[in-house]
Parts: structure tokens; C-alpha cells; sequence
């Protein structure tokens, strides 16, 4: 489990862009873009047939939540998607040094626990987004993988809660 945090948060700065369909919008904090009038942000960009053009960012993201202002941010929405994506980078490479060293192991196999499972949220919330209306087959795939593989990691840090048998307890003779 160290081994696989420590690459997992490696891989958070080195291709934040893995993690980007895994952060819930309302979490995600709207700061105007630079030289936007926030006057006209209410305002889709319409192509002359009519169909919403201006809702979706270079990732493939959907910004129609991003687009509705600052008043209608959730309370949560303290960080942007980056920061978010850096921070959960900076849980897991706490965890992968906690779960390693034995008077921290419980209290970090029970964080992580709760940190897999808050991350539900975020893939479930991903894979509704690649079935809507801007989704793709591609990130479908992607996220109806990445969604049941939350569950093994959960039970996996929960069973790292229990401490490791002593040594003339695990069957042999001592």
C-alpha cells in the first residue's frame, strides 16, 4: 500500500491531468477568468444553430457550473480542481510514510480508509459526467473501470488497520 501511494502521488504532479475528471465541480472554487466580464459570464457561447459551445474546457470538462458565478458556489468549494488534485497528492504521500511506520499505521490505514471512500464521490460523480451529454466512449470506459476498483482499495486499507501477527504466533515454532 506505501508503494502504491507513493506512485499514486508522484502521479499527481506529474500528469494532474489524471485526476481532473475525479474532482467534483462543486468542490472546485470558481475564480473569474482573467479579463472575463463577470457581467457577461451568465452567458453561453452559442454557435448560429443555437447549441451551447462555451461549456466545455480543453479537457473535456463541463463549465456550465463554473460559468453560474461565485454566488452559486458550493460550501465546500474552497480550492480550485489544481489545488485539489495537489492537496490529495500531499494525503497520499502522508499516508504512504504513516502506513509504513508502525506507531502511525492504524491511525493512517483508518484516514485512508475514509479519504478511498470520500473519493467515491468524485468517481461516481466522473462517471455520471462521462454519460451525460459531454461524455465520451473513451472516458466512459475509463471511469466505469476506475469506480470498482475504489472498493478493494477501501477494504485493503481497513484491513491494514489490525497489527501484524507477532512472529511465534503465525503458526511456526519459535
Amino acid at each position: 500500500m506505501g508503494a502504491l501511494l507513493l506512485i499514486s502521488a508522484g502521479k499527481h504532479f506529474r500528469d494532474p491531468g489524471f485526476y481532473r475528471d475525479v474532482v467534483p465541480g462543486y468542490l472546485c472554487r470558481q475564480d473569474p477568468s482573467p479579463g472575463t466580464d463577470q457581467s457577461n459570464r451568465d452567458q453561453p457561447n452559442t454557435d448560429q444553430r443555437g447549441t451551447d459551445q462555451g461549456n466545455v474546457d480543453r479537457s473535456g470538462m463541463d463549465r456550465s457550473s463554473v460559468d453560474q458565478g461565485a454566488a452559486a458556489q458550493h460550501p465546500l468549494a474552497v480550492l480550485s480542481r489544481d489545488e485539489w488534485i495537489a492537496v490529495s497528492g500531499l494525503l497520499e504521500l502522508a499516508a504512504a510514510v504513516g502506513i509504513l511506520l508502525p506507531p502511525t499505521r492504524k491511525l493512517t490505514a483508518t484516514a485512508l480508509t475514509a479519504m478511498f471512500t470520500a473519493f467515491l464521490a468524485g468517481h461516481v460523480d466522473a462517471l455520471v459526467r462521462a454519460y451525460g451529454p459531454a461524455g465520451s466512449s473513451r472516458r466512459r470506459k475509463i471511469h466505469t473501470v476506475r469506480l470498482p476498483l475504489q472498493v478493494p482499495l477501501i477494504l485493503w486499507a481497513w484491513s491494514l488497520r489490525k497489527p501484524a501477527l507477532p512472529a511465534n504466533r503465525r503458526g511456526g515454532r519459535a
